[in-house]
């Protein structure tokens, strides 16, 4: 049977020869030149390294967003919360269903509207937030050696016109 990947040098059906990357892998092509494609190589990597290094304490990058938000904000409706973050309405009420579970966060009927709930953080959440930030300032130091404090510097400067 041939093989269906082109190995390095041969040429290819369409005349052209296949590049390998650094590793002699796969080359990538045009994708090298794209931002996408390199932010979201990235974003894997960051949110590998933050699972990773918060997985003692089973908190995930958007569990431990909203709780920062809650943290930060309470009394902040879901709606609020949702459209802060840009987490859809339904995944959002799914997430706070898993953090009321483990009471982290809990909803209180809002004052003002009786058809939505206000967030707060539990004693316990408040407890559990601060040792999550300290993980997470860990993972910050991860992206500091990964990438350099520089660099991690610019690069939050360059993003930070996407919020």
């Amino acid at each position: 049977m041939k093989n269906p990947v082109p190995t390095v040098g041969k040429r290819r059906e369409n005349g052209k020869t296949r590049r390998p990357d650094r590793d002699g892998e796969i080359g990538l092509d045009g994708l090298v030149g794209h931002a996408g494609y390199a932010v979201r190589r990235f974003q894997i990597w960051i949110f590998q390294d933050f699972i990773r290094t918060l997985a003692a304490v089973d908190i995930k990058p958007t569990q431990y967003s909203v709780m920062t938000v809650i943290g930060a904000n309470p009394g902040m409706t879901q709606m609020a919360v949702a459209k802060r973050l840009g987490i859809e309405r339904a995944r959002l009420v799914h997430l706070l269903d898993s953090l009321e579970a483990r009471n982290l966060v809990k909803r209180v009927p809002s004052r003002t509207d009786r058809r939505s709930h206000a967030l707060h953080l539990t004693p316990s959440g408040q407890t559990s937030l601060r040792q999550f930030k300290m993980l997470a300032a860990e993972h910050e130091r991860h992206v500091d050696e990964k990438i350099g404090p520089e660099n991690r510097r610019r690069l939050l400067e360059i993003l930070s016109a996407f919020h």
